[in-house]
């Protein structure tokens, strides 16, 4: 199918950007990579009456560490943060799991991140980062938010009209750390059935100091299991203390019985992939 007619605005600067947005009201559009969007449009799932397209921006293309951050811009595909040295834990681990390859060198990780696709693996990866979103409104104004300020349900995320993200930023843990991202998936290039982030910082006595874990497509939204983190921090690392976050974790996702697998069978995927994840991230973090 052919998409409904719209009008198309290419931005040269964040201010444009938003000041179309701003004028197009409800109905307008970021494009960045398109990876999501089109295909909707293509579908008549969604008909924005205009397009801003931002690749034109120089600025959103960043992808660098700056104090004490990861800051991933924009416009920054996918490919980039698989390809580059500059990401670590849980971001390094799911860049490559994303999509298959052509959407990945297209595709924009913040794009992803606005999305708000409870099946989507970047989303997952940044609740258990603790990581922000900077937005950037058309009245000249900035703000961060936490990841979880951002998303407000399926397909749904908290910007107001006329604001857009600009970037993503990760904090770089100054400590030993690990972290991974394990995903289940019936073929390369599909949706998760099911995917599970971890992230853990240790603290000079090996204990655990910082602890996340997050969930992909076995909730309405990607899913924080704040009772299973809070269950590690604090703690030496064990075998029986994963086995009992993992449990926490497994409790926590609501996942649905389809033709991917039972509730059931998700969600015992769910407590093994965190048990794997954690042991993962506490060897990088041991390692590092």
């Amino acid at each position: 199918m052919y998409p409904s007619s719209f009008d198309l605005t290419v931005a040269r600067s964040v201010a444009e950007a938003t000041a179309a947005l701003s004028e197009g009201g409800e109905d307008a559009r970021i494009l960045a990579g398109g990876q999501s969007l089109i295909p909707m449009m293509k579908l008549r799932f969604a008909f924005p009456s205009l397009l801003v397209d931002i690749n034109e921006i120089a600025e959103l293309a960043s992808l660098e560490r700056q104090n004490g951050e990861l800051r991933v811009g924009a416009t920054v595909r996918h490919a980039d943060v698989a390809a580059s040295d500059l990401a670590f834990g849980a971001v390094a681990a799911a860049a490559p799991w994303v999509a298959d390859p052509l959407v990945r060198n297209r595709g924009t990780l913040v794009g992803s991140v606005a999305h708000c696709d409870p099946e989507g693996d970047w989303n997952s990866v940044l609740l258990a980062t603790g990581a922000t979103v900077q937005i950037a409104g058309a009245d000249g104004s900035e703000r961060s938010i936490p990841i979880t300020e951002l998303i407000v349900g399926p397909f749904t995320n908290s910007l107001g009209e006329g604001e857009m993200l600009t970037a993503v930023h990760v904090p770089v843990p100054s400590g030993a750390s690990g972290g991974a991202y394990l995903k289940l998936e019936r073929k390369v290039g599909d949706y998760a059935t099911v995917g599970v982030a971890t992230h853990l910082e240790l603290d000079e006595d090996g204990r655990i100091s910082s602890a996340g874990i997050a969930l992909t497509s076995v909730a309405p939204s990607n899913l924080k299991a704040t009772e299973a983190e809070s269950v590690l921090i604090g703690e030496s690392p064990s075998g029986e203390l994963f086995a009992e976050a993992a449990s926490l974790t497994a409790d926590a996702a609501e996942p649905r019985s389809d033709i991917r697998g039972t509730a059931e069978w998700k969600r015992n995927v769910v407590r093994v992939y965190t048990r794997r994840g954690l042991e993962q991230a506490l060897s990088q973090a041991r390692s590092s």
